[in-house]
């Protein structure tokens, strides 16, 4: 036999191990380690290491590719471990690391009601580093002037402007995907991955996020990270060298139906159930296939390793319904299974909630499906709003709309979790939606930041940001003012800013600084009174507390009769309007001033 030389050097023999490191301790005792590396198939693999046995180790039709599965008794010490992997002629190590988990990592609290969210899309917050806006041997550079190019925001323009955030009110942030997307073009978004461990260089680095993440909290805010399962970037790492056969669906573009009723349709044929699932969402983004046990693992494994790696407080999975949906419902069992407290929301833009509602842990569907996801957006309520706040008032039109969206609330098993909106990065601004109306605009922001579930708010919605050029999403996505040296006008500080846009900054900052503490918004129960004459009124209340939510379409003063809201004002004396600070009494009318909106605390 051939004596084999022992080398401690395995870096010409693999070129990928992913995950790239994991921790001791951790309730789901398996490991997939996926190895990529020429001819790596054709080596034996041994661990000698106590506490960590190999289960398995199984090979595909590509020989580039091992997947170790190991498993790591619970009581194993931090450190690191040789992977020795043995040739026909020679063997090379690669040294793998147990990290040591941090204290009350799996008793993290997730996203709640107490929250309200600041969604970013970091291409164009702010820029705090202009030296990573080109970055040597990534494909797409900076072109401020292409509302397609990247624009050079950063992980530290967000870290730099925290203080900002948190003081508007704000207590978790949800970044637009961060990793990294070495596409040819449009990859300023993060929706088309290369790599899912690696934080874009345009961005920054892995130890910038966690920095990020790390400074956030010490703000009092929580990282929501935006994760996308259906499909990667076709500029992927492994498109060029594909694990097996059937690691994405279609060797080659086919469109998804986008058919997200066959779940709930009784009808629905085979045929449209798989063209959902399998097809890809855009020809730059190939389609993933989660049936594939190893593919399932990886990803799974993936957004663990984040939540323990970066310390954040939710995920937001972005086209929930395209994936497979037995395995999302695994990987929502996996991670509360490691994280009790948790939170993930997912993404299903339907304006039905009935389909919405299918997919939210505990749900009774009658194909007995379970998805264990805790949280959704919910469009529904949004389009209600939008359509209330702008319709005329009639007797299935205007206020109504929103009144009985919210009656819909018997489809879900947990409404409250629901993650409720004004806009988002795919749809026009809130203040676009209104027709530039501030009245309207007042009054919707109102219902969002005191009705039930879980407000998120778009950057710049809060001063007013326009897109009259047209509703093209890079018309949305402009720059936030402030975020580049050399801008004129600066919403950090205020610096050129408009009075209303002042204003408007001033009244959300209110609100949502208000908002922070108070228990009865977060957790209070609701009751709704149907609108009347262009007015929509509802309560929040618990054992402590009642809040009067006012919405007023009234275009002229209005005296609003108090006896029908009798259950829940009874024994009330007064109110205090927290936006205005007036005082009043709750006698028989209360004036209304025109198109303006009420936060009333009842004493």
């Amino acid at each position: 036999m051939a004596a084999i030389i022992l080398s401690a050097n395995g870096s010409a023999q693999v070129d990928h191990m992913d995950p790239p490191f994991w921790w001791a301790g951790m309730k789901h005792s398996s490991l997939q380690i996926m190895v990529h590396g020429e001819n790596i198939a054709g080596n034996k693999v041994s661990i000698d290491h106590e506490g960590v046995d190999i289960l398995s180790v199984e090979r595909t039709t590509n020989r580039n590719y091992l997947f170790i599965n190991v498993d790591i008794d619970p009581a194993t010490t931090p450190g690191t471990f040789d992977i020795v992997f043995t040739g026909d002629k020679e063997a090379f190590v690669k040294k793998y690391e147990l990290r040591e988990r941090e204290q009350g990592s799996a008793s993290r609290q997730g996203f709640d009601n107490s929250d309200v969210m600041y969604l970013i899309m970091p291409d164009r917050f702010a820029n705090g580093d202009p030296s990573n806006d080109e970055v040597e041997g990534m494909k797409e550079g900076l072109n401020r002037r292409k509302r397609y190019g990247r624009h050079g925001g950063d992980i530290k323009g967000i870290k730099d402007n925290l203080d900002y955030i948190s003081g508007m009110g704000f207590t978790a942030i949800w970044l637009n995907p961060v990793l990294e997307n070495d596409m040819e073009e449009w990859s300023y978004h993060g929706y088309a991955a290369t790599d899912f461990y690696k934080v874009d260089r345009r961005f920054g680095s892995n130890e910038e996020y966690v920095q990020l993440v790390k400074e956030a909290k010490e703000k009092g805010m929580k990282v929501i990270m935006d994760m996308i399962f259906n499909h990667c970037g076709s500029s992927h790492w492994w498109m060029d060298d594909l694990p097996s056969d059937d690691w994405i669906n279609h060797d080659e573009y086919v469109g998804t139906n986008h058919m997200r009723t066959v779940n709930q349709d009784p009808y629905a044929s085979g045929y449209d159930k798989k063209g959902m699932v399998d097809g890809w969402f855009v020809p730059a983004m190939p389609d993933l296939n989660q049936e594939n046990h190893l593919m399932a693992e990886y990803l799974i494994q993936n957004s663990i390793w984040w939540i323990e790696y970066a310390g954040i407080s939710g995920i937001r999975m972005d086209t929930y319904p395209y994936p497979d949906k037995h395995m999302m419902a695994e990987w929502n069992r996996r991670v509360r299974k490691e994280y009790p407290r948790f939170n993930i929301v997912g993404e299903e833009w339907s304006l039905n909630p009935a389909i919405v509602s299918y997919w939210q842990k505990g749900q009774n569907n009658r194909d007995g499906y379970d998805g264990e996801l805790p949280s959704l957006m919910d469009f529904p309520l949004q389009s209600a709003v939008k359509e209330g706040l702008t319709e005329e008032e009639a007797w299935d039109t205007g206020l109504k709309k929103i009144y009985e969206m919210l009656a819909n609330d018997f489809l879900y098993p947990d409404p409250y979790n629901l993650v409720i909106f004004p806009d988002n990065h795919d749809m026009p601004r809130f203040f676009m939606q209104l027709d530039r109306d501030q009245d309207l605009f007042r009054n919707g922001m109102t219902f969002f930041l005191t009705t039930r579930g879980i407000p998120q708010v778009f950057y710049g919605t809060e001063i007013l940001m326009t897109h009259t050029e047209g509703d093209d999403h890079g018309y949305i996505r402009k720059d936030f003012p402030g975020g580049w040296k050399g801008d004129k006008v600066n919403a950090f500080t205020g610096k050129g800013m408009k009075a209303e846009q002042l204003s408007m900054q001033k009244f959300i900052r209110k609100i949502l600084n208000w908002r922070k503490n108070k228990e009865v918004i977060h957790t209070g129960e609701l009751m709704q009174f149907a609108p009347v004459d262009n007015v929509y009124v509802f309560f929040r209340y618990n054992h402590k507390e009642k809040v009067m939510v006012i919405i007023n379409k009234n275009k002229s003063p209005y005296d609003l009769e108090l006896d029908r809201f009798e259950e829940m004002l009874k024994g009330s004396t007064g109110a205090k309007d927290i936006i205005g600070g007036r005082e009043y009494e709750l006698k028989d009318k209360l004036r209304l001033s025109p198109r303006k909106p009420y936060i009333l605390e009842i004493k």
